[in-house]
């Protein structure tokens, strides 16, 4: 009985396929096909008259970023917008990027208006939604930033026993732009693209650090700069670089701590703030983190 119930169960699911599946079968669209077909035939290769209206538009489109591009060049905020697109990850001029804000604002301005019938809504609207788009590009490279961060640590530790296994620099980055993750691999197979067109290592690493904005990766490319001009154990100083690194990590976990007990439990933590000798601990820990900082910048300022 479990048998027959099985086979008319499968039966049924087959018969749903095949009566979904078919009509599919039957009206696919071969378009794409049929434009590769053209672009390869016998005759001259012709666009559609849909393919041409599209091409029309894109090629338009690129003119006047263009042309905006042209004349915003020059200026302190098309720089700081093109950083931050590199930055980001986002394949966009700084032309595009602006014709891509003003129809933001021009459509939510309009739906505002369609919506409420007030001009002073609309313009509210397209006003704010101005700045959407560069909002959305904050987040992506405050995301992308923090993904970096965390790959850091390892990928140095990578680094490090590559070069230790005799490996070269160039050929350890190679080997991390396919073995890591996005964005490191990402950001890493930059490095090599831009090393194989001619670009020196110490170049490559500069632009990388101009792209991604880490402190961390900073304390990397210092580093190799200054191995590639007085020599060294790389892989040494590398090692060094991801324990201090994982070490940084470390110490932001007593704050988080703290936080989630301020949240779970306030009146447990509110004993430490007070008057009594529990308040101490904290005017101590205050008085040990400014100790510490002014001793620190005393043992990095160097006079040359």
């Amino acid at each position: 009985m479990a048998v027959e119930a099985l086979v008319a169960v499968i039966a049924a699911v087959g018969g749903m396929c095949l009566a979904i599946g078919l009509p599919k079968l039957l009206v696919e669209d071969t378009g794409w096909l049929d434009t590769r077909l053209r672009r390869y035939g016998a005759r001259p290769f012709e666009l559609s008259e849909e393919e041409q209206k599209l091409a029309a538009s894109v090629h338009v489109t690129q003119l006047l970023a263009s042309k905006i591009e042209a004349s915003v060049s020059g200026h302190t905020f098309a720089a700081k917008l093109a950083t931050d697109l590199a930055r980001a990850n986002l394949k966009l001029s700084v032309g595009e990027f602006l014709i891509l804000q003003a129809s933001t604002a021009v459509i939510v301005g309009a739906l505002a208006y369609l919506i409420s019938h007030a001009q002073a809504v609309a313009l509210v609207f397209g006003a704010c939604s101005w700045f959407l788009p560069r909002i959305l590009v904050a987040h992506r490279h405050s995301a992308r930033l923090k993904a970096f961060d965390n790959q850091l640590a390892d990928t140095i530790a990578l680094m490090s026993n590559s070069l230790r296994s005799g490996l070269s620099l160039v050929q350890s980055i190679e080997m991390i732009s396919r073995e890591a993750e996005p964005p490191m691999s990402e950001e890493f197979r930059r490095v090599v693209r831009e090393i194989g067109l001619g670009v020196g290592p110490q170049q490559a690493l500069l632009h990388l650090l101009r792209r991604v904005a880490s402190e961390d990766l900073d304390l990397l490319v210092t580093a190799i700069l200054v191995q590639f001009e007085i020599g060294g154990n790389l892989s040494r100083i590398l090692d060094s670089i991801s324990s201090t690194i994982r070490e940084r990590v470390r110490l932001h976990l007593p704050v988080a701590v703290g936080g989630v007990l301020m949240l779970v439990a306030p009146a447990y933590m509110a004993r430490l703030f007070t008057p009594g000798r529990w308040l101490v601990l904290p005017v101590a820990a205050v008085l040990g983190i400014v100790f510490g900082m002014l001793v620190m910048r005393q043992l990095v300022a160097i006079e040359v």
